[in-house]
C-alpha cells in the first residue's frame, strides 16, 4: 500500500499521528526505530508490512520512563532491577514476563517482551506525549543495514509509513544490547553498547547465549533472519591481514591501513566510531554499486564484541 509519508521536525505532529493509529519512524541513539502504539492493533499490523517483517520476530517495546516498565511487564527480578536503574534511559533492551497489554503480535505469541527506555531525548518526549508505550523494530526495510540518519528510512520506507520524524544521526549506530532477565539467570542475548564487560560488573552472573536453531522463536530481534547485509559480498578479515584484492569495485571498513586497490574505503580510529559508521557505509557501498567489502573484524572485547555479531551475521555466518 502506497500512502503520503509525512516528512517533520515536531515531536508534538509525529506524536499526534501515532496516537491517532499512525506508524512513525523516530531517532534514537541506537539507531532509528519504526513505531507503532501497542494500543493500536490495525498499526502494530501496517508496521510488519512496511518492513516487510517476519510476524514471528518479535518487537521491543519503547518506554518514556522507567516508571512505564511497569506498564508492560508483570515481573521484574532483582537483577532486571538492577541494570534499570544503572543503564535506563539508554543503549539497553531487557526482556521481561510480560503483563496483559501487550498483545501476542509485539511478542510473537511470547510470554516475555523487551522493554527499552531511550537516552535520545527527542525520542524520550516523542514517547512521553505517545498515548500508550511503542513498539518500534529499526525502521529499515528487513534484512538490510539499519538506518542510522532520517535520509536512508526515507530511502527504504517513503510511502509505506505515515510520518518520519527526523532528527540527528544516531550517536551509537548499533542496535541496543539485549539481556533477558525473564528467567532463572540473566542472559546476553544481542550485544551492544552496553558490553557485556559493564553488565557483568553491576550482574556478575549474566551468561551469553547459544545460537537460536531456526525452529525456534526467538525471544529477540536479531537473532533467527538475515540482518543487516548489503547487497555486496561480505568478506571478513583480521587485522592487518594482507588482502589481495581482485575486484574492481572492492570496498573496506576497519581500523587498520586498508588494502590497496579498493574503490571506497572508511578507516576508523576506534571502535566507537568503527560501530558509528558501519551500517551508514554499507549503504554507501550499495550506492555505489560495490560488489564486495573487506570488513575487519575488531576483537571481541568491549563494544567490538556486538561489532563481530553486525558483521558475521551480514556476512551471513550466524
Amino acid at each position: 500500500m502506497i500512502m503520503q509519508t509525512k516528512l517533520t521536525d515536531s515531536v508534538e505532529e509525529a506524536a499526534a499521528i501515532l496516537n491517532s493509529g499512525g506508524v512513525v519512524a523516530f531517532p534514537t541513539e541506537t539507531v532509528y526505530g519504526l513505531g507503532a502504539g501497542i494500543c493500536h492493533p490495525e498499526a502494530l499490523l501496517q508496521l510488519f508490512r512496511a518492513k516487510g517483517r517476519p510476524a514471528d520476530n518479535p518487537l521491543i517495546v519503547h518506554i518514556a520512563s522507567i516508571g512505564q516498565v511497569a506498564e508492560v511487564a508483570s515481573a521484574v527480578s532483582l537483577q532486571a532491577a538492577q541494570l534499570i536503574e544503572r543503564f535506563f534511559p539508554g543503549p539497553l533492551t531487557l526482556v521481561l514476563k510480560k503483563n496483559s497489554s501487550v498483545p501476542y503480535s509485539v511478542t510473537a505469541g511470547l510470554e516475555t517482551v523487551g522493554v527499552r527506555c531511550p537516552a535520545n531525548p527527542v525520542a524520550r518526549e516523542f514517547l512521553r506525549l505517545a498515548c500508550c508505550p511503542v513498539a518500534a523494530p529499526s525502521a529499515n526495510r528487513s534484512g538490510l543495514p539499519s538506518a542510522t540518519n532520517w535520509e536512508a528510512v526515507h530511502e527504504d520506507l517513503d510511502g509505506k509509513i505515515d510520518c518520519l520524524l527526523r532528527g540527528d544521526p544516531s550517536t551509537i549506530g548499533l542496535e541496543s544490547t539485549i539481556v533477558d532477565c525473564s528467567g532463572s539467570r540473566p542472559i546476553l542475548l544481542r550485544a551492544g553498547a552496553i558490553t557485556l564487560e559493564q553488565l557483568r560488573a553491576v550482574v556478575p552472573e549474566i551468561t551469553t547465549i547459544t545460537i537460536t536453531q531456526p525452529e525456534e522463536r526467538p525471544k529477540c530481534p536479531g537473532l533467527k533472519y538475515p540482518h543487516y547485509a548489503p547487497r555486496a559480498s561480505i568478506v571478513l578479515c583480521s587485522k592487518n591481514e594482507k588482502i589481495d584484492i581482485k575486484e574492481s569495485s572492492a570496498a573496506y571498513i576497519g581500523m587498520s591501513e586498508p588494502p590497496e586497490g579498493v574503490a571506497l574505503l572508511k578507516v576508523c580510529r576506534t571502535t566507537e566510531e568503527y560501530g558509528r559508521e558501519l551500517f551508514g557505509f554499507f549503504r554507501l557501498c550499495d550506492a555505489r554499486n560495490i560488489s564486495v567489502i573487506y570488513c575487519e573484524l575488531p576483537s571481541d572485547e568491549g563494544l567490538g564484541r556486538a561489532i563481530r555479531d553486525r558483521l558475521m551475521r551480514a556476512a551471513g555466518l550466524c
